[in-house]
């Protein structure tokens, strides 16, 4: 079976997290303080840019 990278339906905000954490197979909490630790490390605006550009880039959840 291929992986595929998507959203995720563990959702926090938009399933973006989730679904990096999924692919990977890591802790889907890690992931999420990870982006914001390197988002406020990076002055906040490219993380979000970055997690909005992917909201709407990555496929939903296949159910």
């Amino acid at each position: 079976m291929e992986k595929k990278l998507r959203k995720s339906k563990d959702k926090k905000l938009s399933g973006v997290c989730a679904g990096i954490a999924e692919y990977f197979g890591w802790d889907p909490t890690l992931v999420r303080l990870g982006w914001v630790l390197l988002s406020i490390c990076s002055a906040a605006f490219p993380g979000l840019l970055a997690y909005i550009i992917c909201a709407l880039v990555m496929p939903d959840a296949e159910d």
